[in-house]
Protein backbone atom coordinates (compact mmCIF):
# COMPACT_ATOMS: atom_id res chain seq x y z
CA UNK A 1 0.00 0.00 0.00
CA UNK A 2 0.87 3.38 -0.80
CA UNK A 3 2.45 5.58 2.47
CA UNK A 4 1.47 8.56 3.27
CA UNK A 5 2.64 12.06 5.05
CA UNK A 6 1.89 14.90 6.47
CA UNK A 7 4.08 18.26 5.00
CA UNK A 8 2.21 21.00 6.11
CA UNK A 9 0.05 21.87 8.54
CA UNK A 10 -1.96 25.01 9.84
CA UNK A 11 -4.43 26.34 12.77
CA UNK A 12 -5.85 29.09 14.35
CA UNK A 13 -7.34 28.47 17.68
CA UNK A 14 -7.64 29.25 21.17
CA UNK A 15 -3.94 29.30 22.41
CA UNK A 16 -2.18 30.12 18.97
CA UNK A 17 -3.18 31.86 15.91
CA UNK A 18 -0.30 29.58 13.89
CA UNK A 19 1.28 26.71 14.08
CA UNK A 20 4.16 27.83 15.74
CA UNK A 21 2.59 29.73 18.52
CA UNK A 22 0.39 26.47 19.11
CA UNK A 23 2.99 24.29 19.75
CA UNK A 24 5.12 26.68 21.90
CA UNK A 25 2.24 27.31 23.73
CA UNK A 26 1.16 23.41 24.20
CA UNK A 27 4.94 22.51 25.35
CA UNK A 28 4.29 25.83 28.12
CA UNK A 29 1.29 24.66 29.05
CA UNK A 30 -1.19 27.53 28.50
CA UNK A 31 -4.45 27.64 28.94
CA UNK A 32 -6.83 28.72 26.52
CA UNK A 33 -10.26 29.26 28.49
CA UNK A 34 -11.59 32.24 29.80
CA UNK A 35 -14.83 34.31 30.12
CA UNK A 36 -16.51 34.92 27.15
CA UNK A 37 -16.06 37.91 25.41
CA UNK A 38 -17.76 37.81 22.32
CA UNK A 39 -20.88 37.04 23.65
CA UNK A 40 -22.85 39.25 26.47
CA UNK A 41 -23.18 36.29 28.90
CA UNK A 42 -24.95 37.77 31.55
CA UNK A 43 -28.08 35.71 31.09
CA UNK A 44 -26.51 32.20 30.76
CA UNK A 45 -25.30 30.00 33.19
CA UNK A 46 -22.15 29.80 31.61
CA UNK A 47 -19.82 32.64 31.41
CA UNK A 48 -16.44 30.63 30.24
CA UNK A 49 -15.41 29.50 26.88
CA UNK A 50 -11.80 28.62 24.92
CA UNK A 51 -12.33 31.57 21.97
CA UNK A 52 -9.26 32.44 19.11
CA UNK A 53 -7.64 35.46 20.73
CA UNK A 54 -7.67 38.65 19.71
CA UNK A 55 -8.84 37.81 16.08
CA UNK A 56 -9.61 40.89 13.57
CA UNK A 57 -10.45 39.02 10.87
CA UNK A 58 -9.02 41.70 8.30
CA UNK A 59 -5.33 40.65 9.52
CA UNK A 60 -5.60 37.31 7.39
CA UNK A 61 -8.57 37.77 5.46
CA UNK A 62 -9.51 41.40 2.72
CA UNK A 63 -12.66 42.70 3.42
CA UNK A 64 -14.96 40.88 0.45
CA UNK A 65 -14.10 37.56 2.06
CA UNK A 66 -14.77 38.80 5.16
CA UNK A 67 -17.90 40.13 4.39
CA UNK A 68 -19.01 36.91 2.41
CA UNK A 69 -17.88 34.12 4.63
CA UNK A 70 -18.82 32.75 7.99
CA UNK A 71 -16.64 32.86 10.84
CA UNK A 72 -15.99 29.03 10.59
CA UNK A 73 -14.85 29.22 6.83
CA UNK A 74 -12.75 32.16 7.58
CA UNK A 75 -11.15 30.26 10.11
CA UNK A 76 -10.11 27.67 7.88
CA UNK A 77 -9.13 29.41 5.27
CA UNK A 78 -6.83 31.14 7.26
CA UNK A 79 -5.54 27.49 8.60
CA UNK A 80 -5.27 26.02 5.11
CA UNK A 81 -3.17 29.29 4.00
CA UNK A 82 -0.93 28.37 6.36
CA UNK A 83 -0.55 24.90 5.28
CA UNK A 84 -0.37 25.47 1.87
CA UNK A 85 2.91 27.70 2.56
CA UNK A 86 3.99 25.04 5.15
CA UNK A 87 4.01 22.25 2.64
CA UNK A 88 5.63 24.82 -0.19
CA UNK A 89 3.45 22.56 -2.93
CA UNK A 90 3.71 24.30 -6.22
CA UNK A 91 0.06 23.54 -7.28
CA UNK A 92 0.74 24.77 -10.96
CA UNK A 93 2.69 21.47 -11.09
CA UNK A 94 -0.24 18.87 -9.78
CA UNK A 95 -2.89 17.02 -11.73
CA UNK A 96 -5.81 18.65 -10.52
CA UNK A 97 -8.06 15.15 -10.33
CA UNK A 98 -5.29 13.82 -8.43
CA UNK A 99 -5.68 15.97 -5.87
CA UNK A 100 -8.27 16.86 -3.52
CA UNK A 101 -10.34 18.02 -0.73
CA UNK A 102 -12.27 17.36 2.81
CA UNK A 103 -12.94 19.77 5.23
CA UNK A 104 -15.16 19.11 7.49
CA UNK A 105 -17.10 21.29 10.24
CA UNK A 106 -19.85 19.81 13.20
CA UNK A 107 -22.08 22.69 12.90
CA UNK A 108 -21.33 24.65 10.12
CA UNK A 109 -21.96 28.57 9.60
CA UNK A 110 -24.67 28.46 12.34
CA UNK A 111 -23.24 32.20 13.23
CA UNK A 112 -24.50 33.49 10.21
CA UNK A 113 -27.64 31.34 10.33
CA UNK A 114 -28.42 33.42 13.71
CA UNK A 115 -27.85 36.99 12.29
CA UNK A 116 -29.91 36.49 9.11
CA UNK A 117 -32.70 35.02 10.96
CA UNK A 118 -32.68 37.86 12.90
CA UNK A 119 -32.34 39.99 10.22
CA UNK A 120 -35.35 38.75 8.25
CA UNK A 121 -37.56 39.13 10.98
CA UNK A 122 -36.83 42.38 11.70
CA UNK A 123 -36.83 43.31 7.88
CA UNK A 124 -38.26 40.33 6.27
CA UNK A 125 -36.97 37.59 5.03
CA UNK A 126 -36.41 38.42 1.43
CA UNK A 127 -34.44 40.96 2.71
CA UNK A 128 -31.44 38.67 4.06
CA UNK A 129 -27.78 37.98 2.44
CA UNK A 130 -27.66 36.52 -0.90
CA UNK A 131 -24.88 35.13 0.35
CA UNK A 132 -26.86 33.22 3.64
CA UNK A 133 -27.08 29.91 1.47
CA UNK A 134 -23.10 29.40 0.68
CA UNK A 135 -22.05 30.80 3.91
CA UNK A 136 -24.36 29.05 6.18
CA UNK A 137 -24.24 25.14 4.84
CA UNK A 138 -21.41 22.97 6.57
CA UNK A 139 -19.41 21.79 3.05
CA UNK A 140 -18.41 25.89 1.64
CA UNK A 141 -15.09 25.81 3.57
CA UNK A 142 -14.27 22.49 1.64
CA UNK A 143 -15.50 23.87 -1.51
CA UNK A 144 -14.03 27.32 -1.09
CA UNK A 145 -10.56 25.72 -0.40
CA UNK A 146 -10.72 23.59 -3.67
CA UNK A 147 -11.83 26.67 -5.27
CA UNK A 148 -8.89 28.78 -4.11
CA UNK A 149 -6.20 25.66 -5.24
CA UNK A 150 -7.81 24.08 -8.12
CA UNK A 151 -8.11 20.90 -6.70
CA UNK A 152 -10.77 18.90 -8.86
CA UNK A 153 -10.64 15.73 -7.23
CA UNK A 154 -12.93 14.20 -4.32
CA UNK A 155 -14.04 17.43 -2.52
CA UNK A 156 -16.57 16.56 0.82
CA UNK A 157 -17.47 17.63 3.93
CA UNK A 158 -17.55 14.79 6.49
CA UNK A 159 -20.34 15.90 9.80
CA UNK A 160 -19.67 13.44 12.39
CA UNK A 161 -20.15 16.11 14.95
CA UNK A 162 -16.73 15.84 17.10
CA UNK A 163 -15.05 13.60 15.15
CA UNK A 164 -15.92 15.13 11.75
CA UNK A 165 -12.02 16.56 12.10
CA UNK A 166 -10.41 13.31 12.58
CA UNK A 167 -13.09 11.67 9.90
CA UNK A 168 -11.74 14.10 7.10
CA UNK A 169 -8.63 13.10 8.23
CA UNK A 170 -8.84 9.70 7.80
CA UNK A 171 -10.61 9.53 5.12
CA UNK A 172 -7.95 11.83 2.97
CA UNK A 173 -5.63 9.40 4.51
CA UNK A 174 -7.44 6.52 2.74
CA UNK A 175 -8.10 8.42 -0.63
CA UNK A 176 -4.17 8.79 -1.02
CA UNK A 177 -3.10 5.29 0.46
CA UNK A 178 -5.65 3.56 -2.26
CA UNK A 179 -4.02 5.80 -4.86
CA UNK A 180 -7.33 7.86 -5.92
CA UNK A 181 -4.84 10.98 -5.10
CA UNK A 182 -1.69 12.30 -4.43
CA UNK A 183 -2.59 15.48 -2.66
CA UNK A 184 -5.29 15.92 -0.60
CA UNK A 185 -5.58 18.74 2.13
CA UNK A 186 -7.70 17.84 5.04
CA UNK A 187 -9.15 19.10 8.48
CA UNK A 188 -11.96 20.60 10.10
CA UNK A 189 -12.94 24.06 11.60
CA UNK A 190 -15.61 25.35 13.61
CA UNK A 191 -17.23 28.84 15.11
CA UNK A 192 -19.94 28.43 16.95
CA UNK A 193 -19.82 30.39 19.83
CA UNK A 194 -23.17 32.21 19.24
CA UNK A 195 -26.25 32.82 21.52
CA UNK A 196 -28.13 30.11 19.57
CA UNK A 197 -24.84 27.79 19.89
CA UNK A 198 -23.82 28.17 23.08
CA UNK A 199 -27.32 28.78 24.28
CA UNK A 200 -28.13 25.15 22.85
CA UNK A 201 -25.59 23.33 24.30
CA UNK A 202 -26.30 25.09 27.93
CA UNK A 203 -29.57 23.66 27.85
CA UNK A 204 -28.41 20.37 27.17
CA UNK A 205 -26.42 20.79 30.41
CA UNK A 206 -22.88 20.00 28.63
CA UNK A 207 -20.69 22.56 29.19
CA UNK A 208 -18.49 23.38 32.71
CA UNK A 209 -20.56 26.01 34.54
CA UNK A 210 -18.39 26.64 37.31
CA UNK A 211 -16.45 30.18 37.39
CA UNK A 212 -12.82 29.51 37.48
CA UNK A 213 -11.08 29.27 33.71
CA UNK A 214 -8.04 26.91 35.47
CA UNK A 215 -10.50 24.34 36.68
CA UNK A 216 -13.16 24.42 33.27
CA UNK A 217 -11.37 22.11 31.52
CA UNK A 218 -9.92 19.49 33.46
CA UNK A 219 -10.32 15.83 31.39
CA UNK A 220 -9.86 12.93 33.75
CA UNK A 221 -9.94 15.07 36.99
CA UNK A 222 -12.87 13.74 39.68
CA UNK A 223 -14.09 17.22 40.06
CA UNK A 224 -15.23 17.61 36.00
CA UNK A 225 -18.52 18.71 35.08
CA UNK A 226 -18.55 19.48 31.39
CA UNK A 227 -16.26 20.64 28.39
CA UNK A 228 -15.50 24.08 27.04
CA UNK A 229 -16.88 25.22 23.89
CA UNK A 230 -13.93 26.73 21.81
CA UNK A 231 -13.49 27.80 18.53
CA UNK A 232 -10.75 27.27 15.64
CA UNK A 233 -9.15 25.06 12.73
CA UNK A 234 -6.68 22.81 12.26
CA UNK A 235 -5.60 22.09 8.49
CA UNK A 236 -3.29 19.69 7.31
CA UNK A 237 -1.96 18.81 3.29
CA UNK A 238 -1.33 14.96 3.31
CA UNK A 239 0.62 13.59 0.28
CA UNK A 240 1.99 9.87 -1.11
CA UNK A 241 5.35 9.66 0.25
CA UNK A 242 7.48 9.68 -2.76
CA UNK A 243 5.24 12.65 -4.31
CA UNK A 244 6.84 14.44 -1.45
CA UNK A 245 10.29 13.06 -1.91
CA UNK A 246 10.14 13.90 -5.53
CA UNK A 247 9.80 17.34 -4.76
CA UNK A 248 12.10 17.83 -1.39
CA UNK A 249 8.98 18.20 0.56
CA UNK A 250 9.59 18.55 4.76
CA UNK A 251 7.95 15.88 6.54
CA UNK A 252 6.54 16.09 9.71
CA UNK A 253 5.66 12.88 10.42
CA UNK A 254 3.41 9.51 8.73
CA UNK A 255 -0.49 8.89 8.95
CA UNK A 256 0.02 4.82 8.89
CA UNK A 257 -4.00 4.05 10.56
CA UNK A 258 -7.40 4.97 10.74
CA UNK A 259 -10.46 3.44 12.18
CA UNK A 260 -14.15 4.45 12.38
CA UNK A 261 -16.73 2.72 14.48
CA UNK A 262 -20.27 3.41 15.57
CA UNK A 263 -21.97 3.04 19.47
CA UNK A 264 -25.41 2.96 17.95
CA UNK A 265 -26.18 3.73 21.30
CA UNK A 266 -27.72 6.88 22.60
CA UNK A 267 -27.68 10.34 20.63
CA UNK A 268 -25.24 12.00 22.75
CA UNK A 269 -24.19 9.45 25.39
CA UNK A 270 -21.37 7.21 24.60
CA UNK A 271 -21.69 3.78 24.98
CA UNK A 272 -20.81 2.88 28.40
CA UNK A 273 -19.28 -0.52 27.97
CA UNK A 274 -16.46 1.46 26.09
CA UNK A 275 -16.63 -0.91 23.24
CA UNK A 276 -17.13 0.93 20.15
CA UNK A 277 -14.15 3.33 21.15
CA UNK A 278 -12.18 0.29 21.99
CA UNK A 279 -13.01 -1.41 18.44
CA UNK A 280 -12.57 2.28 16.72
CA UNK A 281 -8.75 2.25 18.32
CA UNK A 282 -8.51 -1.47 17.95
CA UNK A 283 -9.07 -0.91 14.14
CA UNK A 284 -6.59 2.02 13.89
CA UNK A 285 -3.84 -0.09 15.22
CA UNK A 286 -4.54 -2.71 12.64
CA UNK A 287 -4.62 -1.06 9.76
CA UNK A 288 -1.56 0.50 10.62
CA UNK A 289 0.10 -2.91 10.88
CA UNK A 290 1.68 -2.71 14.63
CA UNK A 291 1.12 -4.35 17.62
CA UNK A 292 -1.14 -2.59 19.77
CA UNK A 293 2.44 -2.46 22.46
CA UNK A 294 3.80 -0.23 19.69
CA UNK A 295 1.59 2.83 20.65
CA UNK A 296 3.39 4.95 22.96
CA UNK A 297 1.03 8.43 23.21
CA UNK A 298 -2.75 9.00 22.68
CA UNK A 299 -3.99 12.08 22.22
CA UNK A 300 -7.50 11.45 24.29
CA UNK A 301 -10.86 12.89 23.04
CA UNK A 302 -10.79 13.81 26.88
CA UNK A 303 -13.62 16.17 27.13
CA UNK A 304 -14.13 16.88 30.91
CA UNK A 305 -17.51 15.38 30.87
CA UNK A 306 -18.08 12.41 33.32
CA UNK A 307 -19.51 10.01 31.13
CA UNK A 308 -16.86 10.10 28.25
CA UNK A 309 -13.57 10.45 30.46
CA UNK A 310 -14.43 7.34 32.15
CA UNK A 311 -15.77 5.90 28.94
CA UNK A 312 -12.79 6.37 27.11
CA UNK A 313 -10.60 5.26 29.50
CA UNK A 314 -12.59 1.98 29.91
CA UNK A 315 -12.25 1.60 26.16
CA UNK A 316 -8.48 2.25 25.91
CA UNK A 317 -7.88 -0.69 28.55
CA UNK A 318 -9.87 -2.80 26.43
CA UNK A 319 -7.74 -2.32 23.25
CA UNK A 320 -4.66 -2.07 24.62
CA UNK A 321 -5.01 -4.89 27.91
CA UNK A 322 -1.84 -4.54 30.03
CA UNK A 323 0.01 -1.91 27.71
CA UNK A 324 -2.71 0.28 28.73
CA UNK A 325 -0.73 0.61 31.99
CA UNK A 326 1.73 1.84 30.03
CA UNK A 327 0.77 4.33 27.69
CA UNK A 328 0.92 7.90 28.09
CA UNK A 329 -2.73 9.44 27.48
CA UNK A 330 -2.81 13.21 27.76
CA UNK A 331 -6.04 15.26 26.82
CA UNK A 332 -4.80 18.87 24.94
CA UNK A 333 -8.43 20.03 25.68
CA UNK A 334 -7.45 20.63 29.10
CA UNK A 335 -5.56 23.94 27.16
CA UNK A 336 -7.39 24.48 23.70
CA UNK A 337 -10.85 23.98 24.79
CA UNK A 338 -13.25 21.54 22.87
CA UNK A 339 -13.22 22.45 19.12
CA UNK A 340 -15.71 19.94 18.08
CA UNK A 341 -15.54 19.55 14.43
CA UNK A 342 -12.46 21.08 14.26
CA UNK A 343 -10.69 19.28 17.48
CA UNK A 344 -9.53 16.07 15.97
CA UNK A 345 -7.66 18.06 13.43
CA UNK A 346 -5.84 20.31 15.47
CA UNK A 347 -5.09 17.53 17.71
CA UNK A 348 -3.69 15.38 14.62
CA UNK A 349 -1.57 18.41 13.89
CA UNK A 350 -0.46 18.34 18.09
CA UNK A 351 0.47 14.41 17.26
CA UNK A 352 2.54 15.03 14.44
CA UNK A 353 4.28 18.16 16.29
CA UNK A 354 5.04 15.69 19.59
CA UNK A 355 6.19 13.11 17.45
CA UNK A 356 8.67 15.52 15.61
CA UNK A 357 9.75 16.88 18.67
CA UNK A 358 9.92 13.86 20.89
CA UNK A 359 7.52 15.69 23.17
CA UNK A 360 4.50 14.34 25.19
CA UNK A 361 1.83 17.14 25.98
CA UNK A 362 0.30 17.55 29.57
CA UNK A 363 -3.32 17.08 30.85
CA UNK A 364 -2.92 20.41 32.66
CA UNK A 365 -4.87 21.86 35.87
CA UNK A 366 -4.97 18.52 36.82
CA UNK A 367 -5.68 17.81 40.55
CA UNK A 368 -8.11 15.52 41.81
CA UNK A 369 -7.28 11.87 40.97
CA UNK A 370 -10.50 9.77 39.93
CA UNK A 371 -10.30 5.70 40.07
CA UNK A 372 -12.82 5.72 36.95
CA UNK A 373 -10.03 7.12 35.13
CA UNK A 374 -6.23 5.86 36.13
CA UNK A 375 -4.37 5.71 33.62
CA UNK A 376 -1.35 8.03 33.21
CA UNK A 377 -2.34 10.89 31.40
CA UNK A 378 0.83 12.85 31.77
CA UNK A 379 -0.73 15.67 34.44
CA UNK A 380 0.12 19.07 34.30
CA UNK A 381 3.82 18.61 33.38
CA UNK A 382 4.58 17.44 29.56
CA UNK A 383 7.65 15.36 29.13
CA UNK A 384 10.52 14.92 26.67
CA UNK A 385 10.07 11.54 25.47
CA UNK A 386 11.14 10.31 21.65
CA UNK A 387 7.81 8.31 21.07
CA UNK A 388 7.38 6.54 17.76
CA UNK A 389 3.70 5.88 17.69
CA UNK A 390 0.92 8.27 18.83
CA UNK A 391 -2.66 7.78 18.23
CA UNK A 392 -5.75 10.18 18.60
CA UNK A 393 -9.23 9.70 19.32
CA UNK A 394 -12.43 11.74 18.70
CA UNK A 395 -15.69 10.43 19.45
CA UNK A 396 -19.01 12.14 18.60
CA UNK A 397 -22.24 13.09 19.45
CA UNK A 398 -24.42 10.09 17.35
CA UNK A 399 -21.89 7.57 18.83
CA UNK A 400 -19.44 8.67 15.65
CA UNK A 401 -16.13 7.28 16.69
CA UNK A 402 -12.48 8.08 14.87
CA UNK A 403 -8.98 7.40 15.65
CA UNK A 404 -5.89 7.89 13.98
CA UNK A 405 -2.71 6.46 14.57
CA UNK A 406 0.80 8.26 13.55
CA UNK A 407 4.35 7.47 12.77
CA UNK A 408 7.05 9.84 13.82
CA UNK A 409 9.33 10.53 10.02
CA UNK A 410 12.50 9.38 10.16
CA UNK A 411 14.64 9.84 6.93
CA UNK A 412 15.43 6.51 4.92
Amino acid sequence: MRRVVITGMGTINPIGNNLDETWENIKKGVCGVDFIKQLDTTDFKVKIGAEVKDYEPEKFLDRKEVRRLDKYTQFAIIAFREAIKESGLNIENEDPYRCGTIISSGIGGLKTIEAEHVKGQARGFDKISPYFIPMSIANIAAGEIAIATGFKGVCESIVTACASGSNAVGEAFHYIRDDYADVMICGGSEACISNLGFGGFVAMKALNSGNDPKRASIPFDAERGGFVMAEGSGILLIEELEHAKARGAKIYAEIVGYGATCDAHHITAPDPTGMGAANCMIKAVKDAGIAPEQVDYINAHGTSTRLNDAGETKAIKIAFGDHAKKLMVSSTKSMTGHLLGGSGALEAIICAKALQDGYVPATINYKVPDPECDLDIVPNEGRNVDIKYAASNSLGFGGHNACLVFKKWEEE
